[in-house]
């Protein structure tokens, strides 16, 4: 799990990086929640989804946005966050320019940061979006949504409530040519507190199906780096 430093819209991004050892192996990249509220790159979520994507052969780029911890910048209310994102997926294009795909997952925030990066990048065939905050930001944008993938919600989230998630997700179910599949966490609150090991089995559960249950790889740094 190296440490990466590569150039953003507003200076250096800073970081962790899993390439795939099988060539052409797809992409994924994984947005943390919102930076002035806490959220980074080792936010437990964020953690679990990178080597989610990791043991499934995927290359995984996990980083903190502008102003996040050792990345430049300050934080500029989801316009050069969005900018950020874009510069991951085009450093992590860069280092597997053999990638035979992209996914993008993301968190609260992160979550709403990746949606519309996947309208801005057709390259991206796969999502999965964890507690959107749809009463926070608009996500109108998503029309159509593009691609094919997973809201995963709490039952207890108060900050961006069930209901609202539904009436966004069944819009998007109308499209046709995609499939948007809504997974709903007992008992989880935003953030998933003690729920994330429920929420990264739904995760899992839907990565392999689509996947069509890939050989799954040991990652001997998951056990000694905790996020």
């Amino acid at each position: 799990m190296p440490e990466v430093i590569f150039a953003g819209p507003a200076g250096r991004l800073e970081g962790r990086f899993h390439p795939a050892k099988k060539r052409g192996a797809p992409i994924a990249i994984v947005l943390h929640p919102h930076p002035q509220f806490g959220g980074t790159m080792n936010n437990q979520i964020v953690y679990n989804l990178y080597y989610a994507f990791a043991e499934r052969g995927f290359s995984v780029l996990r980083f903190n946005f502008r102003g996040v911890g050792r990345s430049q910048g300050h934080f500029d209310h989801g316009a050069g966050e969005l900018s950020d994102a874009a510069a991951a997926l085009d450093w992590a294009q860069t280092v597997s320019p053999d990638a035979r795909a992209c996914w993008i997952a993301g968190l609260s925030f992160g979550a709403w940061i990746g949606m519309q990066l996947l309208m801005r990048r057709p390259e991206i065939e796969g999502f999965i979006s964890i507690a959107p905050p749809a009463t926070l930001y608009d996500f109108s944008f998503l029309a159509p949504c593009p691609s094919s993938g997973l809201f995963v919600h709490g039952d207890k989230d108060r900050v961006a409530p069930l209901k609202e998630v539904q009436t966004l997700i069944e819009k998007l179910k109308t499209q046709k040519g995609i499939l948007i599949e809504h997974a709903v966490v007992p008992d989880a609150n935003h953030f998933f507190e003690n729920c994330v090991d429920k929420l990264i089995e739904e995760v899992s559960t839907y990565l392999d199906r689509r996947l069509d249950n890939p050989v799954r790889t040991a990652i001997p740094a998951r056990s000694s780096s905790a996020g």
